[in-house]
């Protein structure tokens, strides 16, 4: 029993310390796309150093899946460590990181239950399903807040964007989950043809010169992108998985967008309006119910 609940214990600061480390991830993002770094810049300090870190593991447990379709091995390498960082990059240059706290991870559950039901065919429960509606309803407001300010013609690109990033991490998690593989190999894979497919491009195409950005500027986004974002919140949070289960971990993502918006709020001066405030409060709320882990609590004390 003491190692079952140190287990327990253990695992609600895994899942505590990824919820910090994605909003550290949108705030640190907004921060350098906003100032000397571009977003080729980003997701080039995020994939080499997460590569070369991880190539010994690569060698050992190989870089070719088998049994997947072209579509899936395509959403399994790109989806996670290239497609959805980039989306995400991009949205926080035209808004602010609260927003993308409410919109990427936000949005996770709704998007995540409707290709599962689409590709799956899952159904929701009464209780999930209402959640996610409650989740609708505070992305809604949260976006709603930029129509009736002058908050900048362009959020809505960032919304857009924030939105596409979510629910392209939801069809990778779906096809990830229907693979069958462990979490490690499917880092490992990501990172390699996320890596060898997208940094080709990013050299020859891309905005990389890295003209205004500082050593300091470097170093930071190496360490939060390619260490603590690519690498260390993955392993917490399938940690976290193994110790608690799949829907508590999940509710603890409803601490995302709170954080987000705290941070945003003493890091980056952004301005903290009450529907904003209230619409990224009702996301949260809708991300606990669709979690699932209301229907285990009541289902508990039933017994």
């Amino acid at each position: 029993m003491f190692h079952e609940k140190n287990y327990y214990f253990f695992g609600v600061l895994a899942a505590l310390a990824t919820v910090t480390i994605w909003a550290a991830f949108l705030i640190g993002t907004r921060f350098a796309v906003s100032g000397n770094l571009t977003v080729d810049e980003v997701l080039l300090l995020r994939l080499v150093p997460a590569f070369l870190i991880m190539l010994p593991l690569m060698l050992k447990l190989g870089i070719i899946l088998r049994g997947q379709s072209i579509f899936s091995l395509l959403m399994i390498a790109l989806g996670a460590t290239a497609v959805f960082p980039y989306l995400i990059s991009t949205g926080v240059y035209y808004a602010p990181a609260s927003d993308a706290g409410a919109l990427a991870p936000g949005m996770l559950p709704f998007w995540t239950a409707l290709f599962a039901f689409i590709i799956a065919g899952e159904k929701p429960t009464k209780i999930r399903f209402f959640g996610l509606i409650i989740i609708l309803l505070g992305a809604f407001l949260v976006g709603s807040y930029s129509i009736f300010s002058s908050s900048g013609q362009n959020t809505w690109k960032g919304h857009f964007l924030f939105l596409a990033g979510s629910g392209m991490w939801s069809i990778y998690s779906v096809y990830f989950r229907q693979s069958g593989i462990d979490p490690l190999t499917g880092l490992v894979f990501g990172l390699f043809w996320g890596t060898a497919l997208v940094i080709p491009l990013l050299v020859l195409f891309g905005n990389v010169s890295f003209e205004k950005a500082s050593a300091f500027d470097i170093v930071s986004m190496i360490l939060l992108q390619g260490l603590l974002i690519a690498i260390l919140a993955m392993l917490l949070y399938n940690f976290s998985i193994q110790q608690l289960g799949p829907a508590q971990t999940a509710a603890f993502g409803a601490l995302t967008p709170i954080l987000t918006l705290i941070g945003g709020f003493i890091f980056l001066d952004e301005t903290i309006t009450i529907l904003k405030t209230v619409g990224i409060f009702i996301v949260a709320f809708g991300v606990v119910l669709a979690s699932g882990i209301m229907e285990k609590a009541l289902s508990a004390a039933t017994k």
